[in-house]
């Protein structure tokens, strides 16, 4: 029996592709229970990111990059050459929750589970080092720290795989999807500030009406409010053809980036990844 045979059959490899074959994305997670790291072409995100393996986007990378976006269900891709490294290295498996059309309320004490035993319906549960995962049929955004001990992982996160768990599984509740929904403080009622540079080159603009950049902006709010998946690949897409518009001409505004920031803030995209997104499409148009 061959290495390579032999990986398949024992080992996160092989629990990989049973997750696989049952239509959940997984990938490797090296020691501290943590991705593993993107290769040269994508550190710092340079390649613009990428969604999922079924529609990689900007970034074609064959790696394990990207952390929760490397996970796929294509058994070709686990078992690909540019895997075989990560797989041999890794400590444990994890699972992207949101591609599966998942959400785990990750209960991390004693407190946290009973908290949810008080609040949350009944429904599947895998037991943790520390505490319990409550897994719901459904997809929420993700977020971490909602109350004391309590982390929200579904879209744009992984988690641990630790086993099937036992119950029955429920559909997600409104009580666990209103965890992530915050109430804006009395001096921040509209998405936090852009750090990036927005302004163009200070150019003549060629844009004979304000009706033809208004109407762009409206259109690029549009793309990224109607995706229904690939939200990092849509907004760096997006932000990649304003700024091949509009960049070079100095006719943008704050005002203009900020409803394309509040536009993607609002699938779910952090002001970081905005950031990062608006500075590799800078960096991409030499601007």
């Amino acid at each position: 029996m061959t290495q390579a045979t032999d990986m398949r059959r024992v080992g996160p490899l092989h629990t990989a592709l049973t997750l696989a074959a049952h239509g959940v994305p997984s990938l490797p997670l090296r020691a501290g229970k943590v991705p593993f790291g993107n290769c040269r072409t994508c550190a710092k995100n340079a390649c613009g990111g990428r969604p999922n393996m079924k529609s990689p986007g900007p970034c074609h990378c064959p790696g394990v990059c990207h952390a929760w976006a490397a996970a796929t269900t294509d058994s070709r891709v686990l078992n690909s050459p540019q895997w075989e490294a990560a797989w041999r290295h890794a400590a444990a498996v994890a699972y992207h929750p949101g591609g599966a059309g998942l959400t785990v309320v990750d209960l991390d004490n004693p407190a946290a589970v009973a908290w949810a035993r008080e609040t949350l319906p009944a429904t599947r549960i895998v037991p943790t080092t520390r505490g319990e995962h409550w897994i719901y049929q459904g997809v929420m955004q993700s977020a971490n720290a909602v109350r004391p001990g309590v982390d929200i992982k579904s879209r744009m996160s992984y988690a641990r795989w630790l086993g099937p768990g036992t119950g029955t599984m429920a559909a997600l509740p409104d009580a666990a999807r209103a965890l992530a929904v915050k109430e804006p403080s009395p001096d921040r009622r509209t998405p936090q500030a852009i750090s990036a540079p927005l302004r163009g080159q200070g150019g003549e603009c060629r844009h004979r009406t304000p009706v033809f950049l208004d109407r762009g902006i409206a259109m690029a709010e549009q793309r990224i409010t109607q995706a229904r998946e690939a939200v990092h690949a849509t907004v760096y897409g997006t932000f990649l053809a304003v700024l091949s518009t509009h960049g070079r001409c100095g006719c943008l505004t704050d005002a203009h980036m900020a409803r394309l920031f509040t536009a993607a803030q609002a699938k779910g995209e952090s002001v970081r990844h905005c950031t990062d997104a608006w500075t590799n499409a800078r960096t991409t148009l030499g601007l």
